[in-house]
């Protein structure tokens, strides 16, 4: 049984007539004839009466008349999803996330939302080594990360830059500048996340550190940003980094933000070496527009 078959059936059904139905699907009367007499040897059932000199639906062509029509629909309907998809419009966009994107995760959702509004998205977040291997195995089409090297087997596009922001109790005298340097925090001891959880941000705090000439002091782990922010407030003087778009997710009073003077992770896109799917090429388009003029980036 094919589409085509189908397709005839509805047209003969619909016009009454093998020769209009003909005219109506740009075909000659006998190919039309033909398709709807092995439908009806497929079948089983006659779908038309041809004893009079008019055409005449039979009742199991009743029966199989909105049936028929259902199926033409669907399979038009998967040739629309499959478009869409072939186009980036449509299915399924998996993306792994990183720490700290904050607002910026946002902004790119919605502009993405907005260039297509069929395609749905699917977050997964988890540690920088399992967001890598999940693009590098398939499970994920792409991956917000920042590295300080390379990802062997996968492509990273440079998306933006991410300021770091000091954050330490609002009465220490620190707190009185605008800006702070590496150099100036050094001596307090710093809350990080183990290695393993973040390694990024843990190794780019102690080589930068390391670079004043001292030795990193660390204090109380960063567990999670609420109770991190609310002991740094409450304790003994220590201080943590975060990026920037993380800053305003968490209020926390007694606390203050400052901007740090030096390096700025570059944040990339992982994704499978190649030219990017369309639906990533609309994901990196979304991530573009989120990038004001003025904005460090890539270039």
């Amino acid at each position: 049984m094919e589409l085509r078959q189908l397709e005839y059936f509805v047209a003969v059904a619909e016009e009454l007539g093998f020769a209009r139905a003909a005219e109506r699907l740009h075909v000659v009367q006998p190919a039309v004839s033909k398709q709807i007499a092995r439908l009806e040897r497929e079948l089983g059932v006659p779908l038309f009466d041809r004893s009079t000199r008019h055409v005449r639906i039979t009742s199991a062509g009743e029966r199989l008349l909105p049936e028929i029509r259902a199926v033409l629909a669907a399979a038009a309907r998967v040739d629309r999803i499959a478009a869409g998809i072939a186009s980036g419009a449509d299915g399924v966009l998996r993306i792994g996330t990183s720490q700290g994107l904050g607002d910026r995760l946002d902004q790119v959702l919605d502009r993405l939302a907005a260039a297509a509004p069929r395609l749905r998205v699917r977050l997964s977040g988890a540690p920088l080594a399992e967001r890598l291997a999940a693009v590098r195995g398939g499970a994920l089409d792409a991956a917000f990360v920042r590295v300080l090297g390379d990802a062997p087997g996968l492509e990273l596009l440079p998306l933006w830059t991410e300021p770091l922001v000091v954050v330490l109790p609002a009465a220490h005298p620190l707190a009185g500048h605008a800006t702070l340097t590496i150099d100036q925090v050094a001596g307090l001891p710093v809350r990080l996340s183990a290695r393993e959880v973040n390694p990024v941000l843990h190794e780019l705090v102690t080589a930068a550190i390391a670079a004043t000439g001292r030795e990193p002091r660390f204090g109380p782990p960063f567990t999670n940003l609420q109770d991190t922010l609310a002991e740094l407030a409450a304790g003994p003087a220590t201080w943590t980094v975060l990026y920037e778009a993380a800053t305003p997710q968490v209020p926390v009073g007694r606390v203050a933000y400052r901007r740090l003077a030096g390096p700025e992770p570059m944040t990339y896109l992982a994704v499978p070496p190649g030219p990017p799917s369309p639906a990533v090429r609309l994901l990196l388009d979304a991530c573009a527009d989120t990038v004001s003029p003025g904005e460090p980036t890539a270039s």
